[in-house]
């Protein structure tokens, strides 16, 4: 790995300040001051920032609850993102498991592992999903039968995968699904002739998300969790 991708990954310098850095002959590699920004350093190589010793962070798993008005993006000229309610270290490396809608609440999955991010987003892996819908009226009462046979959504050429539907009141259920096209919740029931008011996450395959955490609050997973992701 490049020297700078090393120093930028392991602090909370942008690629632009460890070069400033370098100049500044602040770095050393193996008790040697260096300024090559391109200089390939191995596992063995000890790097130094100011007379520290970096080292990189093994794979980092978080849950958040997520707030509205929030962005599931690493960056946004206009709305904060999700990592900012995140107090970690080089956080602009982390990405984001399993994405949510400005106005949507609920679980994020965040990582810096990429094929585990890969595992839980990819349309492959079928990973359930399970969302609580507040919706503007009444749902039908052949709801269940079609989300079971699915829904023909505008500019899709498939039908939607079978869901799963729980009713609570006439206009609050609970709905899981094993796909994430494109605002998919909020257009299944608009195929179904209502519009979605309130949209929480609760669950992703087998991470529920933590009742103790408020909204904007995080936790680091559990081992059982990380792993449940096969």
């Amino acid at each position: 790995m490049r020297l700078d991708k090393y120093i930028a990954q392991t602090t909370d310098l942008s690629r632009a300040l460890v070069k400033v850095a370098l100049r500044n002959k602040r770095v050393t590699v193996n008790g040697e001051i260096t300024k090559s920004a391109s200089l390939v350093i191995g596992s063995n190589d000890t790097v130094q920032l100011d007379g520290n010793t970096l080292s990189a962070a093994g794979p980092r798993y978080f849950m958040l609850n997520k707030p509205a008005g929030y962005v599931c993006a690493t960056s946004d000229s206009v709305h904060p993102t999700v990592l900012k309610l995140l107090d970690e270290p080089n956080r602009q490396v982390l990405h984001i498991a399993g994405r949510l809608d400005i106005d949507t609440t609920g679980l994020v999955l965040i990582t810096d592992d990429g094929p585990w991010n890969h595992r839980v987003t990819s349309p492959k892996s079928e990973c359930a999903k399970t969302y609580y819908v507040t919706l503007d009226t009444d749902l039908v009462d052949d709801a269940e039968e079609r989300l079971q046979a699915g829904l023909q959504l505008h500019h899709e050429k498939h039908l939607t995968k079978p869901a799963m539907l729980e009713r609570f009141h006439g206009n609050e259920v609970r709905l899981t699904i094993c796909e994430g096209k494109y605002h998919q919740v909020k257009r299944m029931f608009a195929a179904l002739s209502n519009r979605v008011v309130g949209l929480h996450r609760e669950r992703i395959g087998d991470i529920v998300l933590d009742s103790d955490l408020a909204l904007g609050e995080y936790r680091a997973l559990t081992t059982a969790e990380i792993n449940s992701v096969s």
